[in-house]
């Protein structure tokens, strides 16, 4: 019965599912994923591809929960919140918003730096081509047709121009694959598991695919294998491209290469590329900020749908609105550390809370009516939600160290 309905899947619903796929994933795959992945694969080696493993597998456990409750209710995250605890969808909305903005800002920076390495072009010049960039995606008549084709364009060409840098260095296959499950100290690599875990679903990441499927109107429990395969998908789409950038870190830094340390992913590229290797890493730069600008963007307006019903319906306007803030400041006061820092912050708090009231609410036939919710999937979510606290504890640690 399912094999038909995959078999019937219109033109339309593939684009859907490919469009939430990568919305979720290119929102995750930012410039701190790049430089994250390259610094852990430095440091750890062969032995990180164990991290990469257990957070697909924690990463899975926080998404599924997510896009199934929400999308059997056919309602937002924080309006679920709201019903489990009344005003804790509006500080969870407050959070992702402000978070997101900040992150954004982040991004927007990121494409700047990418249009600097591919093209010599000002970093700020660069960042306003990416503010326009995103608020033409958005200002088209079709605009969730558009920016489903563009990250899913952005998405595609990351994992081609990663995997062929992958093939050119070589790296050691056998080692990763058995150090993936027999690492040298699994202890040591907490830390990195709770870091990659919190970039890859933390803040509004987690809501972007199960939130433009609520949108397309794909929703209620005939439609759960789709929504499975789609959250599945999205997450091991993400594990792919860090398990590629990190086969090709690992096969420049295990012949002995030093990466500079000023920027340790443009290193990679040129160890294994030569002198054209910066500006290619620029061209993944550029995409990976670009579709994170779009994702943190409409994931993010999307959390102010339930304030006022003038957010519901000018969505598109509060998308664009909250590009321009992103790339007017930046524009006009440059880098601002001490954002992104707190942002950090707040994806770390966040999880742990939202995913907590969704794992409660899968339980409440209140909300989620007759639909019985896995066992298997709301234990892992209960993992999920124990990994990601201690991540709240190593955010507030770090942002209490930062700011002194």
């Amino acid at each position: 019965m399912e094999k038909r309905k995959k078999q019937k899947m219109t033109a339309a619903q593939r684009r859907l599912l490919l469009g939430a796929i990568f919305l979720m994933a290119t929102s995750a795959i930012g410039p701190a994923f790049l430089t994250q992945t390259t610094i852990f694969t430095e440091k750890y080696l062969a032995s990180f591809a164990f991290a990469i493993l257990v957070s697909i597998i924690i990463d899975i456990g926080a998404q599924l929960n997510v896009w199934r409750v929400l999308t059997v209710t056919g309602k937002r995250g924080q309006v679920i919140a709201n019903e489990v605890m009344p005003g804790l969808g509006t500080v969870i909305s407050i959070l992702i918003v402000l978070g997101g903005l900040a992150f954004n800002i982040g991004n927007v920076a990121g494409a700047g730096l990418g249009f600097n390495a591919l093209l010599g072009m000002d970093v700020k010049v660069g960042a306003i081509i990416t503010g326009i960039v995103a608020i033409l995606v958005f200002s088209s008549r079709h605009a969730q047709k558009a920016m489903d084709i563009v990250t899913q364009v952005l998405g595609i060409s990351m994992i081609l121009i990663v995997a062929f840098v992958m093939f050119k260095v070589n790296p050691p296959y056998a080692e990763a694959a058995t150090k993936m499950v027999l690492p040298d100290n699994p202890f040591a690599l907490v830390m990195p598991i709770i870091t990659i875990v919190g970039g890859t679903v933390g803040g509004y990441i987690t809501f972007a695919g199960a939130h433009r499927l609520i949108h397309a109107g794909m929703t209620g429990k005939e439609n759960l294998p789709f929504i499975t395969k789609a959250a599945n998908t999205g997450i091991v789409t993400t594990g792919v491209m860090r398990m590629l950038l990190f086969l090709a870190v690992l096969g420049v830094v295990s012949t002995g290469v030093k990466l500079n340390p000023d920027n340790p992913p443009a290193s990679v590229f040129y160890h294994a590329l030569g002198d054209i290797g910066p500006r290619i890493f620029g061209l993944v730069l550029l995409a990976a900020a670009m579709s994170s600008v779009i994702g943190a963007a409409y994931t993010s307006a999307s959390f102010l749908k339930g304030f006022h019903p003038w957010f519901l319906k000018h969505n598109n306007i509060v998308v664009i609105l909250f590009i321009v803030i992103s790339t007017t400041i930046f524009s006009f006061v440059g880098k601002p550390v001490e954002l992104l820092v707190l942002a950090g912050a707040f994806n770390g708090l966040i999880l742990p809370v939202s995913l907590t009231a969704i794992l409660i609410a899968s339980r409440k036939k209140s909300i989620v009516g007759d639909y019985e919710h896995p066992k298997w999937i709301f234990w892992l979510g209960v993992f999920a939600v124990i990994v990601t606290i201690f991540a709240g504890l190593f955010s507030i640690q770090s942002m209490a160290e930062y700011f002194g």
